[in-house]
This record gives C-alpha cells, structure tokens and sequence, in this order.
C-alpha cells in the first residue's frame, strides 16, 4: 500500500476527497439598519454590510444567483429601552426586513435572530431586576413574543440565541398556539461566552454596558455541559441545535454530531471571520485558508454553516466553473 497514489493528481484527489462543501451548506447573516438607501461597509467586519430595507431588494437577488439558500438576520435599531420594545413591534426593522425578502424571493429562507440585546439600552439579552441581573423566566415571555412577531411576518426558521433557559419550550408553545406549528426552532444550543465575538458587537451595537454574559452563555472551558444543554433544546422542541462559535470549539461540534441525530449549524462568528481575512489581506495566510477553515467545521460535523465567509466563497466557486 502506498498512500501517496490516491493524491497524485488534481483528479484523483477530487475522486476520493471525503468531505465536500456545498453553497447548499451555507448560510448568510446580514445586518439590518433604520433609514434608507444605506449600504455601508462594516469597519470590523471587511466586506460585510449594513442594509436599510430598502437595499435588500439587491443584495437578496445577488445572494439568490450565487446559489446561496438561507439569511440569518440582525436588526439594529435607532430605538432602544429597558425591555426592547421594538424587538416585537410589527413595524419593526427585522419585521420590515422579512416582508421585504418574502416579497423579493421564494427561494431563500429567512432565519431571524431572537435575542434582546440589540434592543435593550442595557446591552444584555433579557429583562433585569433592580440588582441588574438577568431575570429567566422573564425574558422567555419577550422572547416569546418577538418569536411570534418574526412568525407573523413571514419568517421561515426561528433562531433564539439568548441562551436562557426553557427558551425553546417558551417560543415553541407561543408559535403552536398563535398559528404557527410548521415553522422550526434553530436553537442556539451550545452558545459560549466568547470573546470572538467583538466585531459582531459593533456590527450589530449590542455590548453589554455593564458586566459580561457568563451568567447565561456559556463557561468554554465546559464540554460535557454543551451536551447537557443541547439534549435539553431537542426536549424542549428544537428542530436545529447550533454550536457557537465554531473554530475553537470544533471538539463540540464533533460530539454534538455523535451524540445526537439532529441538524446541526455551526456558526463561523465574526471574530473568527475578521482575523483569518485579515490575515488574508496582510499576506499572511494564503486565500485558500478560507476553503480549508470552513471545510474543517463541515469536517467535524456540522450540517449547515452560518458564515460571513459565505458569499464571497460561492461567487469564487461561481468564477472558478
């Protein structure tokens, strides 16, 4: 037996190559702002833009004729209060947003982000006591009811990224009895406190003003616990789990795989994203870095890919044909 005859040529290389990375497999976060006619580059994350609505009209068609099926959004409000009332308003700008690509496209399936931190002026992911801690079972009622809001608007796939407990359980009986038993719950199952999440907190203006999340996502020093949690989210109803992020936890992923029959995302956050193009774009790393990284989170498990990478990898494999 020799190895190296199996890698001898492009060819043969492609013959037997054991994973494959499909723009199937991929989906696409955008960030959406109040106003109109914006398009503006995001300063930590190159190549990723903030939309008004009225700019989406483009960028969906665009997404839509490179193949890529799915949007994941976050909305970033001019209002903010105490329980993130616009979260929930039915003229918000997520709901806006939603209404906007159904009326564009058919083809891409909307995922909406429910969380309240974009919405709070305190920067945290739920309601707070006079103490400034993060209330449970509190929050599950808001997140609930922004569920329902993104439902009635037309989104097709539900993504609670909040990580309080019983989230799931809370949004999936708020759907069933408004009406919408057919549309899944992505759950954010395995979400860490990270701090590879910098760029996106700029992106989307939702750093805490005061403390941390460690009282809600997750320690990354745990990994027995992220299987706990997931097994918790099927329970409860969810149709995806997710592990976040995805580079450094990609140990997670493998287990998730292995331990559960389910879908399972893994999202490619920002931080991950910023540092490998930067490093791209200093001359680093070679481009090829971006193929290899999103192929070892498939590599480990994961079904789908929430990645800022996305587009520009399907408009290169587009280009390469």
């Amino acid at each position: 037996m020799r190895m190296r005859r199996l890698r001898s040529s492009d060819g043969l290389r492609e013959m037997v190559a054991e994973t494959r990375l499909s723009v199937d497999d991929l989906i696409y976060p955008l960030f959406i702002v109040e106003g109109t006619n914006i398009k503006r580059e995001i300063p930590s994350l190159p190549q990723v833009f903030h939309f008004s609505v009225d700019r989406l009209e483009a960028e969906i068609r665009e997404l839509e004729d490179l193949g890529i099926r799915a949007v994941l959004l976050f909305g970033v409000p001019d209002h903010k209060d105490a329980c993130g009332s616009t979260a929930y308003d039915e003229n918000g700008i997520i709901q806006r947003a939603i209404r906007q690509i159904q009326k564009t496209s058919k083809q891409i399936l909307v995922i909406t982000d429910v969380c309240m931190c974009e919405y709070t002026d305190h920067g945290h992911c739920g309601i707070l006591n006079e103490a400034g801690e993060v209330l449970n079972d509190e929050t599950v009622e808001y997140l609930a009811r922004i569920a329902v809001s993104h439902a009635q608007a037309g989104a097709d796939i539900i993504a609670p990224s909040d990580m309080m407990d019983y989230r799931v359980a809370g949004i999936r009986v708020a759907l069933d009895e408004a009406g919408f038993v057919q549309i899944p719950i992505m759950a954010y199952s395995a979400k860490y406190a990270s701090s590879y999440y910098g760029p996106f907190r700029e992106a989307a203006g939702s750093a805490p003003s005061f403390g941390n999340r460690k009282t809600y996502q997750m320690d990354f020093r745990n990994a027995n616990e992220a299987m706990r949690e997931i097994a918790l989210d099927i329970e409860e109803g969810a149709d995806f789990i997710m592990v976040k992020p995805a580079l450094a936890y990609l140990d997670v992923i493998r287990r998730a795989k292995d331990t559960f029959n389910m879908p399972l995302v893994a999202y490619n956050v920002s931080g991950e994203y910023a540092m490998i193009l930067n490093a791209v774009k200093n001359g680093i790393l070679a481009e090829e870095v971006i193929e290899e990284t999103l192929l070892s989170i498939k590599r480990a498990g994961a079904d789908l890919i929430i990645s800022y990478h996305a587009k520009d990898w399907a408009q290169k494999r587009r280009d390469a044909r």
